[in-house]
């Protein structure tokens, strides 16, 4: 039986926004047992960083991450990212609600949301900067994939500097590797030389994680699948990102479907992956993923989403996945600016409210 916990932000409980899943999300055990894996905690800077090589500033940029807003000291994160002006176009973007072209109302938006973090470009953020960053942690999205271009290319490249990020006050770098690509190669360097200094100047990295090849989709999109995104991250942490950023995985067995696609193997896996390490149930594929992170060490963040007509119920829903999965939280962007302000608050609340819930437990 699960229990129905009401949230104060609305009239709602979580198993009314699960609806008919709420049994099955709320009640499920993973294959992989939790004890395997580092589950977040208000000790996590202490508990897990301090024995690494991470210096005693990036210690206390991590704590300023974990320490803020309404999911302060818990171990998980609620972060509010807005690279979409250039991932998308600010068109794209911002005509939903045009407040948001103009970059205050982007980090008032966070704030008013209880967020830990603001993650968005360097322009947003040294506008503002000088009136905001000792207010919540900036994060500085490094690198982009800009489509004004033509023949429109797939590429993240940089667009600004680690030291840029570190004058304007910020506590944390980000940046996007599109594991797969052509341009993947170029981009690992890039990016691991990014945080290595970024870690020397005292800054934390998250690392979106993303997979970006025509030949992952096949019959279904395997830029999804628990596998594939699993490795993704086992690169990423190999680079020393201190948080992985992943989007929800819908699938599995992505290495066997490309394989089957070109006709000869592709990569390498195990097939205990598939039988003993998941199944198609998205608590199990999600935790593949937290696996993935150094069994957890490296804090697995998933992705709301794009916007759209069942945004609450989709982050919700997303919320618990990744909680019970043993992942520390969610980067919610479209499903909350590209609504009324007041509205985009609510859903921040109500996110932050899964993690906050004592019924919602470790799968």
């Amino acid at each position: 039986m699960v229990a129905t916990v009401s949230k104060p932000n609305s009239s709602k409980s979580i198993t009314d926004w699960l609806g008919d899943e709420a049994d099955s999300l709320l009640s499920y055990q993973a294959k992989v047992s939790q004890d395997q894996i580092h589950l977040p905690g208000p000790d996590w800077v202490n508990r897990i960083f301090s024995q690494s090589d991470r210096s005693p500033q990036v210690l206390r940029s991590l704590q300023q991450l974990y320490s803020h807003g309404h999911l302060a000291n818990t171990g998980y994160l609620s972060i509010l990212p807005v690279d979409q002006g250039i991932e998308h176009s600010a068109a794209a973007s911002f005509a939903p609600n045009p407040i948001y072209f103009d970059p205050e109302n982007i980090i008032k938006l966070a704030l008013s949301g209880g967020c830990n973090a603001i993650a968005t470009t360097l322009g947003v953020l040294g506008m503002m900067s000088r009136k905001y960053a000792h207010r919540i942690p900036f994060i500085v999205k490094l690198n982009h994939n800009e489509l004004l271009s033509y023949p429109k290319e797939y590429d993240q490249i940089m667009f600004a500097s680690v030291e840029q990020a570190w004058n304007l006050g910020a506590v944390a770098v980000g940046a996007t590797i599109y594991f797969g690509s052509p341009e993947s190669t170029r981009q690992i360097q890039e990016v691991s030389k990014a945080f290595a200094r970024a870690h020397e100047l005292g800054m934390a990295t998250i690392l979106w994680c993303y997979l970006r090849n025509d030949v992952f989709k096949q019959d279904k999109d395997y830029h999804l699948a628990a596998d594939l995104t699993g490795q993704a991250n086992h690169i990423g942490v190999t680079i020393e990102a201190d948080i992985i950023k992943q989007k929800l995985p819908e699938n599995n067995g992505g290495y066997k479907a490309v394989s089957d696609a070109i006709g000869k193997s592709y990569g390498r896996t195990d097939d205990l992956v598939y039988s003993k390490l998941t199944s198609e149930h998205p608590i199990d594929l999600t935790r593949y993923q937290v696996l993935n992170c150094y069994a957890g060490r490296a804090g697995l963040i998933n992705s709301g989403g794009s916007s759209g007509k069942d945004d609450f119920a989709q982050a919700i829903r997303t919320a618990v996945i990744n909680k019970r999965a043993g992942g520390c939280g969610l980067i919610s962007g479209r499903k909350t600016f590209q609504r009324e302000f007041k509205e985009g608050v609510k859903l921040f609340h109500l996110i932050q409210e899964v993690y906050l819930s004592d019924e919602i437990s470790i799968a």
